[in-house]
Order: C-alpha cells, then sequence, then structure tokens
C-alpha cells in the first residue's frame, strides 16, 4: 500500500474535523480560543488520530460518527505538548518549528490553553449528537480509556516520573515503565479506541492493545534517538535537550546502535501481534515501519 498516501488522506480528514470542532475565537473569550488554536493548528502528523481510524477501518467499520473520537486524542495530545513545553517542566522554546506556546501567548495564557484543550476532548467525547451512531455505553467506554490514558496512570504519571527522575540515577525498569506512560498509553489509547469503534471482539481487542503498547514504546525510543542524532532544524525544537537535562533514555542506558535494535524489535513485536487481521489491517503495520523510519 502506498502509505504516504494513505497518511496524506486521512491527515486532511482529521484537520477538518479539528476545524469544524474548535470553537470560534470571539468576544471575552477570543484570546484564548487562539491560545488554543494556535497549538492545535500548528502542524503534526496527527498519528493519534490516524490510528483510531485505521483500528476501527481494519474491523470493517466506516468513517461515520467516527472522526469527533478520533480527534478527541489530538486535542489530549495537544493539551500534552503545551505543557510539556512550559518553563516548569522542559522549558522549550521551539515546538514544530515554531515558538512554543507560552513564547506567544504567556505562561498563564498557556496553561490555560492545555486546560482547556484537554477538557474539550471530553466535551466532545460525551456529546448527545454522538449517539445513536456510537451507544452511549460505548461513549463510557472510550471516556474511559481515554481518560486513563491521559491520567495518573497513564501520560501525566509518566510526565511526573520524568520530571523527578532529571539527574538522577533510576533503574531501566524505571524508563521503561516512564515511556510506557508518557509516551506510549496514549498511542494504545488510539488503537483502543479505534477497537471499540468496531466493536472489536476480546481477543481482538488484546491483540491491538499489544500493537499499541509495542509502537508506543517504539515511538519514544525513536524520540530518544532522534534527540541524539537530528538537528533542532531537523526536529523542530530543540535537539540534544534530554542531555541538558540529564533525562534517562535509551541511549544513555545502551548507546545508540543497540537502541536501534530494541525499537526495530518494538516494531516487529507490534506487527507480530496483527498476524490475526487480514489486509485491511495493512496500515498499522506500514504506520508501525513508519514510526521507525520517522525523521521528526
Amino acid at each position: 500500500m502506498d502509505l504516504k498516501a494513505y497518511l496524506h488522506e486521512k491527515r486532511l480528514i482529521v484537520e477538518q474535523t479539528l476545524q469544524d470542532l474548535m470553537l470560534t475565537p470571539q468576544g471575552l473569550l477570543a484570546e484564548h480560543i487562539e491560545a488554543m488554536s494556535y497549538s492545535l493548528f500548528a502542524g503534526g502528523k496527527r498519528v493519534r488520530p490516524i490510528l483510531c481510524i485505521a483500528a476501527a477501518e481494519s474491523l470493517g467499520t466506516d468513517l461515520n460518527g467516527l472522526l469527533p473520537v478520533a480527534a478527541s486524542l489530538e486535542f489530549i495530545h495537544t493539551y500534552s505538548l503545551i505543557h510539556d513545553d512550559l518553563p516548569a517542566m522542559d522549558n522549550d522554546e521551539l515546538r514544530r518549528c515554531k515558538p512554543t506556546n507560552h513564547i506567544v501567548h504567556g505562561e498563564a495564557a498557556a496553561i490555560l490553553a492545555g486546560d482547556g484543550l484537554l477538557t474539550m476532548a471530553f466535551e466532545i467525547l460525551s456529546a448527545p449528537q454522538l449517539r445513536p451512531t456510537i451507544s452511549a455505553e460505548k461513549q463510557v467506554r472510550l471516556i474511559h480509556i481515554l481518560a486513563t490514558a491521559a491520567g495518573p496512570q497513564g501520560m501525566v504519571g509518566g510526565q511526573a516520573i520524568d520530571i523527578a527522575s532529571e539527574g538522577k540515577e533510576i533503574p531501566f525498569t524505571t524508563l521503561r515503565y516512564l515511556h510506557s506512560c508518557k509516551t506510549g498509553a496514549l498511542i494504545t489509547a488510539a488503537v483502543q479506541m479505534g477497537a471499540v469503534l468496531g466493536d472489536a471482539d476480546a481477543e481482538q481487542y488484546q491483540a491491538f492493545t499489544d500493537y499499541g503498547r509495542n509502537i508506543g514504546l517504539a515511538f519514544q525510543i525513536v524520540d530518544d534517538l532522534l534527540n541524539v542524532e537530528s538537528t533542532t532544524e531537523q526536529l523542530g525544537k530543540a535537539a540534544g535537550s534530554d542531555a541538558e537535562l540529564d533525562k534517562a533514555t535509551y541511549p544513555a542506558f545502551f548507546g545508540v546502535e543497540e537502541t536501534k535494535k530494541k525499537a526495530l524489535n518494538a516494531v516487529a513485536e507490534a506487527i507480530r501481534a496483527l498476524d490475526g487481521f487480514d489486509g485491511k489491517a495493512d496500515p498499522l503495520r506500514e504506520i508501525a515501519n513508519y514510526i521507525y523510519y520517522r525523521k521528526r
């Protein structure tokens, strides 16, 4: 299959959905909505919504009623980037080759922009307008998956461990857990939510979960590698920042070459998890390889 064409097509669909869902900057909230929109529409590959779509489509589900669910993942992801970049966190001034939200709008406005995007994700997921396409029972399940992945047992917890671990020696088990939460949880949730939309049975749901966990791990390992091997221009954000902040990373533990092997192994495990699916799951297989070979 032509993965480049597939990703381009789905990205355009996701972009339009985000435009349809995002509030219009006007009135007293104009500046707040502008700050939210600044980061939401600053670019990005929209990997998480596309994974949700691809998982649902691999089970024969069409896009009808699915797109707002997929888009909710990007609202969560964007909020996390805004907060990660804050001075109290990673203190980054560039994101996707543009000044970070707090550089443009100020720190308080950036915090609130992230808060707004986070909350809107659940407003979108719980909207009555999704029914009858998506049952109320399914909505609750989707909300639970996303909330768990985004919260203290997932992305936020991973970020907390990451910040607490700066400048310290931590065991590899902690690093792996950190990665599974900070990056892997939301990626896994994207695939799980697509599985729910596609009415996956228990065995299929587990296969998608295994796939998501492995590509989530591969994604963060490759992020670690790119931070070492790429330039700021290639990354769209500060290169070498992990070393400057004395963060625990896979290259710091294993070196670059061994880290590449571990990333490839995670990709192979992800693809193996899809052995029980036919050609409709090929986009997921190709995305797993894409995650390893991406440049930023």
